[in-house]
């Protein structure tokens, strides 16, 4: 083998981590060779099942959900962090939100005394952190979340309903295209909480305005079939526990637990319960988990084709209802929940790019989705050059703007496809253009960029610079600009930011032997892959050299299947998946074996090319 480039690194010992990680990778995939993953349970999701079951028990008819709201609520009494609240996942620091919603599913299942303990832990946390004003200062202008929270919390008594913002559920009745221009004060996604949430307040506490009162009355039918035209076939809107439940619970809290949207979400929160009790967030992100995984192989130089045919038919072929997003777009999830975004499309043409090339019978069919792809992109840019997650053009809330992870992913598959279709270049060019002019205005002055779907709980401003800054220089190493001077303060950042262990992660919390600070094998694996995709740089090859010894140890000690509670979900909600940190890894170390053991897919044989392709 040839010497490596980064003297503390010995050839060997990266080829050995990258078989491992390699073959973890494969071996997750299902029978039909793609990846489902596995979202971590939610005290979040669990607390608003809970709630939304226990009202539909209560409003409709004999009780059919006990046992499951009651393994539910000892999941949640299990979670309890020491503080007295709790946090999104098993591994997350406790917030008001989710703690003000687990404070009502007790409540509404009438458990409450049963609990006092546990519950009057609670409340002192929610005292400590403001209440209602806490509350709101969390999520500032955005109601997205903030109203189904205080809406949960009205429908269990611990909060008058004079608390809870109305919402003007009656514009759901306009054409979706005139939506984002009135600046609604939820994001696009959120039209059935819109409609939902917004009649459970008007029932409850009618607006004194005898017009306004008018208009939301006779508003009520029309925007209940917008609920029932945009439910997916599964019941869960947008496969979100937490979005369904705020349905289901709002519609059942004003009477309506027979109305075809609760029964359907009703179905749906059944179908998605797990054995411990609890709900995750989401259902799954298999289409992200296997695009993420396929374009890590890719970085090597290899590529499983037999998904070939499962992402062609993730494709999304028509209008959709949710968002009425153009066909060509591909969503998160390959179930009916999912809806297209900027993030799951720049991934999927990637992936199929990489594919093409090893499946050269199937270009005319992988070219012409990809077409469609690269429109639905071209389409989707925002006015100032950045790509949102759904609506072009919808505001400026949080995750309805622009984003730079969203447009550095859009860019590289832009760039990836530009030369291969029918399409004309120009219009992709400017795209490109006018998507690195975004995110140079948006670089900070330190050199970092912040992304919009993942965070750091640790930070105060529970951003996550490290994950921004090396998705966003993946793509100017892509499109060669790599020795920019945007570029190499960002790579500049990074290597300044790197942990004295030689990961990167939280400055802030100790280990417990107290010897140095915590690193994430996410946040360290991006780092590393980011500073693997350029030429050696003799400012950078000590942080390099430091990352992969860093990622090495973390593999020999199979911490490289330990995931970190770094996604960021809808409105502030914590996540992690359990195939994050080992797609994360194998893409970096995949990068770096080409970087410095070059040729070798030729040298080495035994790396079981066939078991992959």
């Amino acid at each position: 083998m040839r010497k490596t480039v980064c003297s503390s690194i010995h050839p060997e010992d990266l080829v050995r981590a990258y078989r491992t990680v390699r073959r973890d990778l494969l071996d997750a995939r299902d029978s039909s060779g793609h990846w489902i993953g596995e979202l971590s349970s939610s005290a979040l999701s669990t607390a608003t099942a809970v709630s939304a079951l226990s009202l539909v028990d209560r409003h409709g008819g004999a009780p059919c959900f006990t046992e499951m709201i009651r393994h539910g609520l000892m999941y949640l009494a299990s979670r309890q962090n020491p503080d007295g609240g709790w946090g999104d996942t098993d591994k997350s620091l406790s917030n008001i939100a989710t703690t003000m919603l687990v404070r009502a599913a007790f409540h509404l299942a009438d458990q409450a005394e049963r609990y006092s303990e546990s519950l009057g832990r609670a409340g002192t946390y929610v005292e400590r952190q403001g209440g209602v004003a806490g509350l709101r200062r969390r999520y500032g202008k955005d109601k997205t979340f903030a109203v189904p929270i205080l809406t949960n919390c009205a429908l269990a008594g611990l909060v008058p309903w004079h608390e809870v913002a109305p919402l003007p559920f009656e514009l759901a009745c306009l054409p979706h295209g005139l939506l984002g221009a009135i600046r609604l004060p939820v994001v696009s996604y959120a039209i059935p909480a819109l409609v939902a949430i917004g009649q459970a307040r008007y029932l409850h506490r009618k607006p004194l305005n005898p017009i306004t009162r008018a208009i939301r009355r006779r508003a009520i039918p029309g925007s209940l079939a917008v609920l029932e035209r945009t439910q997916p076939d599964s019941g869960g809107f947008l496969e979100a526990t937490p979005l369904t439940s705020f349905v289901v619970m709002s519609l059942a809290g004003t009477g309506r637990a027979n109305h075809p949207v609760v029964r359907r979400g009703v179905e749906f929160l059944v179908a998605s319960v797990r054995s411990n009790g609890s709900w995750p967030i989401d259902t799954n992100l298999a289409t992200w988990a296997t695009t993420l995984s396929l374009n890590a192989l890719a970085a090597f130089g290899e590529m499983p084709t037999e998904s070939l045919e499962w992402l062609l038919h993730c494709q999304h072929r028509q209008v959709h209802p949710f968002t009425s997003a153009a066909p060509g777009g591909w969503a998160w999830t390959d179930l009916s929940g999912g809806v297209p975004d900027a993030d799951d499309t720049p991934g999927a043409l990637l992936a199929l790019r990489s594919i093409r090339d090893h499946v050269p019978s199937e270009a005319t069919r992988i070219d012409a989705a990809a077409e469609m792809g690269i429109r639905w992109l071209l389409d989707l840019q925002n006015s100032d050059g950045g790509w949102p997650t759904f609506c072009r053009g919808w505001g400026a809330l949080p995750f309805d703007r622009s984003g730079v992870d969203l447009t550095a992913h859009a860019i590289r598959a832009l760039h990836a496809w530009k030369d291969r279709l029918p399409t004309p270049a120009s219009p992709i060019d400017r795209a490109i253009r006018r998507g690195l002019h975004y995110l140079r205005r948006q670089q900070r002055s330190e050199g970092s960029w912040i992304p919009l779907w993942f965070g750091n709980q640790h930070q105060t401003d529970e951003e996550n610079a490290v994950y921004g800054t090396a998705r966003v220089l993946l793509a100017f190493a892509d499109l060669g600009l790599a020795t920019s001077e945007v570029a190499r303060r960002g790579h500049a950042w990074l290597v300044a930011n790197q942990q004295p262990d030689g990961g990167w992660g939280d400055a802030s919390l100790p280990f417990d032997n107290g010897g140095g600070h915590v690193s994430s094998v996410e946040e360290t694996a991006v780092a590393v892959e980011a500073l693997a995709a350029v030429l050696p740089d003799p400012l950078m090859e000590p942080s390099l050299g430091k990352g992969l010894t860093w990622l090495l140890a973390a593999v020999q000690s199979h911490r490289h299947r330990e995931p970190s509670p770094i996604g960021f979900y809808f409105a502030k909600l914590w996540y992690y998946e359990k195939l994050y940190p080992v797609i994360f890894t194998a893409a970096a170390l995949g990068r770096a074996v080409q970087r410095i053991v070059p040729g070798l897919d030729e040298e080495q044989p035994t790396l079981d090319h066939d078991s992959a392709c």
